[in-house]
């Protein structure tokens, strides 16, 4: 897509990112307290060795879009692995191409960082979005379990 950039979040782009996680967190009809919101950014923002990080898509200086990633630790690998949590692009962006660019630049971050893998999950109601995952990774046999403490 003509005038797409991706780059790493900053300081500076609260705001906008405030505005695509909101949206993002909308879709999955979730609301979560300012004090999330606070610590969320100053991680993603943050230079811990292993604090989550985030991208921001922009085209023509516009943000549309978010990535949140993380390296973290394996028994079954030397090297990290990279979870890719959060996924989104504004409604009129989707199908340009904006969500492959992000996963792309993860994977790259990735392969720059020597992890084998990028993993990520979605609810299975999420058809737009697994029809792109299902382009650009293999959708593995796993089920996922949570229980809340």
């Amino acid at each position: 897509m003509a005038g797409l950039e991706i780059r790493p979040l900053t300081a500076a782009d609260e705001a906008e990112w405030r505005r695509l996680w909101t949206a993002y967190l909308a879709f999955y009809e979730t609301v979560l307290p300012e004090e999330v919101f606070r610590s969320t950014f100053a991680r993603l923002t943050g230079e811990g060795a292993n604090e989550f990080s985030g991208l921001l898509a922009l085209v023509d200086g516009k943000p549309v879009g978010l990535t949140h990633y993380l390296f973290h630790r394996s028994c079954w690998a030397i090297n990290n692995v990279c979870y890719l949590q959060d996924l989104y692009a504004d409604p009129e962006v989707r199908g340009t191409g904006i969500g492959r660019a992000l996963i792309e630049a993860v994977h790259a971050r990735a392969a720059e960082a020597g992890a084998p893998k990028v993993y990520w999950l979605t609810q299975e109601f999420n058809a737009t979005a697994r029809r792109l995952y299902d382009r650009v990774a293999v959708k593995t046999p796993f089920i996922v379990y949570q229980k809340n403490v």
